[in-house]
């Protein structure tokens, strides 16, 4: 056998159906969409329409919250962090920011902010500047001799706010020239 000789079991390959190709196709004219209405034209999206009843993801009722004002903290254990020192991307006489484990390559971004945790040991002397820290974190930082300062979280939208000049106050009812009169 040869490999222009190969080929696949009868019936495994077919050709599609080009449809709208004239009557004698089978598939002429509507296109097998059918006559008329709004599923024979395109851009049609009534998925979920249940021909007026209330449809299925109506009558459920709804689950759970979703707090707008929740803060996303990237986690990183203190293991994670002594190996970054250990193959000496991080430097330990520095203090360790969220800025600072980035450019190691402990992770990828941190969105609001870093939450440290205590998976893992550190075995020297570590000044941390995190936006949140559990307590065993703290407590395993402070015995090596390190200091956990925990900085105050701010959302990324509110602090461009805060750094963009606001609008001049309005002033009250007199105006500046003169006096209002009664």
């Amino acid at each position: 056998m040869k490999l222009n000789q190969l080929a696949g079991r009868e019936g495994s390959r077919k050709n599609r159906m080009r449809v709208g190709r004239g009557i004698g196709s089978g598939k002429g004219k509507t296109g097998g969409r059918g006559v008329k209405g709004q599923k024979s034209r395109t851009g049609v999206s009534i998925k979920g329409f249940e021909g007026g009843q209330m449809p299925l993801h109506r009558r459920l009722p709804k689950r759970g919250f979703n707090n707008i004002f929740a803060l996303r903290l990237t986690e990183v254990n203190l293991g994670r962090v002594q190996t970054a020192i250990d193959k000496g991307k991080l430097n330990a006489s520095d203090p360790i920011t969220a800025a600072a484990l980035v450019k190691a390559g402990v992770f990828k971004r941190s969105f609001d902010g870093v939450r440290l945790l205590g998976k893992g040991e550190i075995k020297g002397k570590l000044n941390f500047e995190v936006h949140g820290a559990s307590k065993s974190a703290v407590a395993a930082v402070e015995k090596a001799g390190g200091t956990v300062k925990v900085l105050r979280v701010q959302k990324a939208e509110k602090a461009e706010a805060e750094n963009k000049p606001g609008k001049p106050e309005k002033k009250s009812g007199k105006q500046a020239g003169g006096e209002a009169t009664a």
